[in-house]
C-alpha cells in the first residue's frame, strides 16, 4: 500500500509522513523529491528548469521506483510530496493505480496565513521559492482529483496521522 500525503508547502506533510512511519510498522518513507535532486545534479545547467517536476524524467522515474518498490517490498510506503498538476499526478498515480496498486491520497491544507506562518518558522525567507508557490498549491489542490482534504490549521502531525489511520482502518503503534 502506498500513503500519499500531498499539501502546499508548509501544510505539515514531512512531518505528519516521518510522524506515520515511527507508528507504522514495517512502513518506509520514499521522498522523490531525492530524484529532483539527482536529476539536477546530473545535467548540465542549461537544461536545468525551476521545478523539477517538469522533467518528464522526474514523473517517469518516481512512477518506476514506487512500483519497483512495491513489487519487493511488503510494508507499506509512505509519499510526502506536492503534486498541483493533475496532468503529472495522473502520470504517476494515476498510472501506479491503473496497474491495480493500492495508493490512498491525503491533501493536507492550512490557510495561507498558516502557511506563511509555518514557513518562517522553518526558516523561509518572505520571497522564497516555497512561499511563492502558496496560492499556486492552495489553487491547484482545491481540483476534484486532490481531494481527500485534510484541514491541518488546528491539527498537529499526530492528529493528523490519527485521522489517517482512522480513515484508512489502519493500526499504528503508541505514540
Amino acid at each position: 500500500m502506498i500513503i500519499w500525503i500531498n499539501g502546499a508547502f508548509g501544510a505539515g506533510k514531512t512531518e505528519t509522513a516521518y510522524q506515520l512511519h515511527r507508528r507504522l510498522p514495517n512502513s518506509f518513507v520514499y521522498d522523490p523529491e531525492n530524484v529532483g535532486y539527482y536529476i539536477r545534479a546530473n545535467i548540465p545547467d542549461v537544461m536545468t528548469i525551476s521545478d523539477f517536476q517538469d522533467y518528464h524524467l522526474w514523473r517517469e522515474i518516481n512512477h518506476s521506483m514506487l512500483k519497483y518498490i512495491v513489487s519487493e517490498y511488503s510494508g507499506t510506503i509512505i509519499v510526502p510530496m506536492t503534486i498541483v498538476n493533475p496532468d503529472y499526478w495522473i502520470e504517476i498515480v494515476g498510472k501506479l493505480k491503473n496497474e491495480g496498486l493500492e495508493v490512498h491520497h491525503f491533501t493536507l491544507c492550512a490557510s495561507r496565513e498558516t502557511l506563511l506562518k509555518r514557513l518562517t518558522s522553518r526558516g523561509e525567507e518572505k520571497d522564497s521559492w516555497a512561499v511563492q508557490q502558496i496560492d499556486r498549491c492552495i489553487t491547484g489542490l482545491n481540483q476534484d482529483v486532490f481531494r481527500e482534504h485534510l484541514d491541518t490549521n488546528l491539527r498537529t502531525a499526530l492528529e493528523v496521522v490519527e485521522l489517517i489511520s482512522l480513515k484508512l482502518g489502519i493500526t499504528l503503534m503508541p505514540a
